[in-house]
């Protein structure tokens, strides 16, 4: 999409931390139909929270986030559901339910209060099933699936609700490479048809290859942000990692790759 595109979701001068600890300082993040961005950094680097903060779902101290151009605190929860999509990284189910019925819940932003679930809802449900090849498993008990069709489950689950924004927390945790693949191409194609993709991950070449821009957290309040060709390098990654990390060119593509720990200098220069 042009950069004259509106945008979907706006944060300026956005503080994340925790606990006294400052990991996200002063972010300024413009998301804009067409567009596939990857949050990447170590473990604690506050990807997680900086997900569900831009979801509205923990307050932060200082800066604005806007859905739409509007701020997203003046808006109720369920019209920020109908735009916004939260994919969290872990699961949990507290009642026991079919497959079938786990994936509308996806639906519950568009129906009305006391309202059954229309023929729609539950074409649109099957759908969004077929779409992670979970189809045929409708009246499955969710307990019953193994941890990859569980995290595919979770994945239809926001696609059955149709937001324009899909903010994914590792959304291939536990999936097999085929998955894995087929997941992100699957969110690749809805941003070339107009929606918009915030995903944290932690294999770097998927983000290379998926991704047009990509987001460094350093842990520290520091971040990075920029097209993916130009934030990820070897210098950045070695310094976002506390490893390093090797770019190699094979069948004109190219991929990284961790050669071993830090030296003390290198070390030092971070």
């Amino acid at each position: 999409m042009p950069e004259s595109s509106p945008s979907l979701l706006k944060c300026a001068d956005l503080t994340v931390d925790v606990a006294g600890r400052m990991l996200v300082d002063t972010l300024a993040l413009e998301l804009r139909p067409g567009q596939f961005i990857a949050v990447l950094g170590k473990n604690g680097s506050g990807k997680t929270l900086t997900l569900k903060t831009l979801a509205g779902l923990r307050p932060f101290t200082t800066g604005k986030i806007s859905l739409a151009g509007r701020d997203l605190q003046s808006l109720r929860r369920s019209e920020v559901a109908r735009n916004l999509a939260l994919l969290t990284q872990h699961d949990e189910d507290a009642f026991p339910a079919t497959v079938l019925e786990t994936v509308l819940v996806g639906r519950h932003p568009h129906i009305r209060p006391f309202q059954w679930e229309s023929r729609t809802d539950l074409r649109l449900a099957r759908e969004a099933l077929a779409m992670v090849d979970l189809q045929g498993l409708e009246e499955r008990i969710v307990a019953t699936l193994s941890g990859g069709e569980r995290r595919r489950l979770a994945i239809a689950q926001v696609l059955a609700q149709e937001p324009k924004i899909y903010l994914l927390d590792e959304p291939a945790n536990h999936l097999d490479p085929q998955h894995e693949l087929d997941i992100l191409a699957l969110f690749r194609k809805i941003t070339q048809r107009g929606g918009a993709v915030i995903a944290s991950l932690h294999d770097v070449n998927l983000a290379a290859r998926f991704a047009d821009q990509c987001l460094l957290l350093f842990g520290d309040g520091q971040w990075l942000l920029g097209p993916s060709a130009d934030v990820l390098n070897e210098e950045n990654l070695s310094r976002l990692y506390a490893t390093r990390i090797q770019a190699i060119e094979w069948q004109g593509r190219r991929f990284f790759m961790t050669t071993g720990g830090l030296e003390p200098a290198l070390d030092k220069a971070s």
